[in-house]
């Protein structure tokens, strides 16, 4: 691998091979303008709401309940002894749970626009281990038959080559159908502005907390006086750690405060909008990060039905079908679901309406009511039995 695709890799860009009329790499990075063009997925995780809304939603997709079932006609039948089934429940490699793996694929797939799974298969071609690849370690190239390729490095000269049905390949938003694009790149111009206003808030505290202002002196100081007076005033008052320390002047010296700036005055609510910026790139709601600026106890319950609905719902559907793609032999009847029922737990009166309703209108017996909580069957006597043998 040549120093130029060897950068561009680390910089989670792709290559095809030669035959390739123009190579993504190079065009990838058109649509990339301003700070961000570029940058680790590690550095765009220094703003906080971008660290945020990518922890809420691959946290909340690790969480759910991941079942696998076989379709039989037209029935579903869970498939809790399914190879995959028990790499769920057991850790999918020695190192990591199932919520440590989609944690790290969805989170990979938020940043950087694509997140990869090595997929382990035993000698009779079952899965037996799911394993995390970083995508800063991944170069992609395009096979003549059209299929993608896929060369790890592990970062010490050494590398190997897998190939579509070997990995699951987790996109965002594709431009050609093959390589997802991050949404930080395709949002540089906003989250470059959020960065800005967070590097001038770290620079208006580093100056002071305190507004700034002047020294006067009823004479002329010479240039050598003024340094000298410079250094020694910021030296014992400059700074966050320096500030409301008290301030002896002698031999006519007189300070007066300058007025805060409009701007800095505006800094508080820059950075607010930002937080809602950087929200809305990820459609996570406000509430869900923590701004609670125009929260209410009713819009907080609304927010988390939103997020449940139009921001991870959407990202389990494409996890669903990439293992349906990826993972389960072709015609195969087997099929991934998340359950994102699993949310209500957190709301027992909307869960427990909702029981009733399947309670009162025949779509579930008190038993399934009780399997769906997570508990036994009611046991049942032997008289209660015989009664109901009776009857029938």
């Amino acid at each position: 691998m040549g120093m130029i695709a060897r950068t561009l890799s680390l910089m989670g860009l792709e290559r095809r091979n030669d035959a390739s009329p123009l190579d993504p790499s190079w065009q990838a990075l058109a649509p990339m303008t301003g700070h961000y063009a570029g940058v680790s997925a590690r550095a765009a995780e220094n703003i906080s709401t971008v660290l945020a809304c990518t922890t809420a939603i691959a946290s909340a997709l690790a969480y759910v309940p991941a079942l696998v079932y076989r379709r039989d006609g037209g029935t579903r039948l869970e498939q809790p002894m399914h190879p995959l089934a028990r790499l769920v429940r057991g850790g999918p490699n020695s190192a990591m749970t199932w919520p440590d793996l989609i944690e790290h694929w969805i989170a990979s797939a938020l940043l950087t626009g694509n997140g990869l799974i090595e997929i382990e298969r035993n000698g009779g071609g079952q899965v037996s281990g799911l394993s995390f690849i970083p995508w800063g370690n991944v170069t992609v190239q395009e096979l003549s038959s059209g299929r993608l390729a896929y060369d790890i490095s592990d970062g010490k000269g050494n590398s190997r080559r897998l190939l579509e049905g070997e990995v699951l390949h987790l996109r965002d938003r594709t431009n050609d159908g093959k390589i997802g694009v991050s949404r930080l790149s395709r949002s540089a111009d906003t989250v470059t502005g959020v960065e800005l206003t967070n590097r001038h808030a770290r620079n208006f505290l580093a100056n002071g907390a305190n507004p700034s202002g002047v020294i006067k002196h009823p004479g002329t100081m010479t240039p050598e006086q003024k340094n000298d007076l410079r250094h020694q005033f910021n030296a014992k008052h400059a700074g966050a750690s320096n500030a409301g320390r008290a301030l002896i002047l002698d031999g006519g010296l007189e300070w007066q405060a300058a007025q805060i700036s409009p701007e800095d005055a505006e800094l508080l609510e820059t950075r607010r909008f930002g937080v809602e910026e950087i929200a809305r790139l990820f459609q996570v709601p406000p509430p869900i990060v923590g701004d609670y600026t125009h929260n209410t106890f009713t819009n907080s319950e609304t927010a988390g039905r939103w997020f449940a609905t139009f921001c991870l719902a959407p990202w389990a559907r494409k996890i669903e079908a990439e293992f349906a793609r990826s993972l389960f032999a072709t015609g195969a009847p087997y099929e991934l679901e998340l359950d994102l029922s699993g949310f209500l737990r957190g709301d027992p009166e909307t869960r427990w309406n909702a029981h009733k309703i399947a309670l009162e209108t025949g779509v579930l017996d008190a038993d399934e009511v009780r399997q769906v909580e997570g508990w036994n069957p009611r046991a049942r006597s032997e008289a209660t039995q015989g009664s109901s043998e009776a009857a029938e």
